[in-house]
């Protein structure tokens, strides 16, 4: 039974295939039927052939990302032109950076209870790299964007508040109703009134950045001005990398998003310190130990010598030295002697006598 089976396999297989199926079929047996040949001129025509066939005019579109297999309204990048045009920004961590956002979660979590006198909640969502460009793009309209300096680092950093927060801070600090959501008010501009409101509060969300940087490097904040196009808040170059940070602020059914963006050209100045190892609360600093080391410091002796005089002389007069041999010194009563520690000059005095000890009466300091 095994036998009609083998033979009869194949054949119902063949019947299967279709047409275009069995041209493929015999071309990979031309091919196979190649690479078996020995090598000469002929297996050197076989690589030839078998290199033309490594890709089609189809798959070198795909490649390219030029093909239009997606159809004209397909907006998708595919192949090198995804990678050249790639908004992902891969960049070291920064693992201080980190502890200096959950640092200023915490703050601002007080700040805003005892601004808005209501119960708000401050998370941290993610913290990424973005190229600055991109992320102007993706800002959801309306919005408001305080720009902001970074006094001792002499750059600028972005503050972006979403339109949701913007109405719900105006609604907490007007006397709105608790339990209900803002309303949004779409198709004008804010007013004066909107935009005071959310620049104390962006005042206060700098400040508090600032202290949270504190320990780390002293830093000010200070709020430059506010607006609402993406291009009129342009402080980096569109290809330059930053740092996002998306807040979430919540007021019971209330809230919003808050994005502080900093552009790694603002973080230069303290790039040393934001790549070390958090340590402690501190900021890998003990202030116990320090104070310690200093105490011990203070107490430590040390031994200084009261040096009269000093000449070279030759090493076989020293040896003749013997008891009673005199030695004559190039000084007087009234000469300044040195005093040093180790071989580090300390200072000058007059010697002289205080009771039966001799004295020196330190005069000035020896450079």
């Amino acid at each position: 039974m095994a036998e009609p089976n083998e033979n009869t396999g194949p054949a119902a297989g063949d019947e299967e295939l279709s047409e275009e199926e069995k041209a493929a079929a015999a071309a990979w047996e031309n091919m196979a039927a190649e690479e078996e040949q020995p090598d000469g001129a002929d297996g050197a025509a076989g690589g030839a052939a078998r290199s033309a066939r490594v890709l089609d005019q189809n798959e070198i579109d795909s490649l390219l990302g030029i093909g239009g297999g997606g159809g004209a309204g397909s907006t998708a990048e595919s192949g090198i032109q995804a990678i050249v045009n790639s908004s992902m920004v891969s960049y070291e961590r920064l693992p201080m950076l980190e502890v200096v956002f959950d640092r200023l979660v915490r703050m601002m979590s007080t700040s805003l209870r005892n601004f808005t006198s209501d119960n708000v909640e401050v998370s941290l969502d993610s913290i990424s790299s973005i190229r600055f460009g991109d992320y102007l793009n993706s800002i959801p309209l309306p919005a408001m964007m305080g720009v902001f300096k970074a006094e001792e680092w002499d750059n600028y950093g972005l503050l972006t508040v979403d339109s949701p927060l913007t109405y719900s801070i105006v609604d907490v600090l007007l006397g709105g109703r608790r339990g209900t959501a803002a309303m949004r008010i779409e198709g004008r501009p804010y007013t004066t009134i909107e935009r005071n409101l959310v620049e104390r509060m962006i005042t206060i969300v700098l400040a508090d950045l600032s202290t949270t940087f504190e320990p780390l490097s002293k830093v000010n904040f200070r709020f430059d001005r506010l607006e609402t196009n993406p291009r009129f808040a342009t402080i980096a170059r569109g290809a330059n990398a930053a740092i996002l940070a998306r807040l979430r602020v919540d007021m019971e059914d209330r809230g919003g998003r808050l994005e502080l963006i900093l552009p790694y050209a603002t973080l230069e100045p303290v790039r040393e310190l934001l790549l070390q190892m958090f340590m402690g609360e501190k900021f890998g600093r003990d202030s116990i130990w320090e104070g310690h080391l200093t105490t011990e410091l203070w107490q430590t002796e040390i031994h200084v010598d009261a040096v009269l005089d000093e000449f070279t002389m030759q090493l076989g007069d020293v040896m003749n030295w013997k008891v009673g041999t005199r030695v004559e010194l190039n000084t007087q009563p009234s000469s300044l002697i040195h005093m040093r520690c180790g071989d580090i000059p300390m200072f000058r005095g007059q010697m002289g006598r205080k009771g039966n000890l001799i004295a020196v009466r330190i005069q000035d300091r020896n450079h």
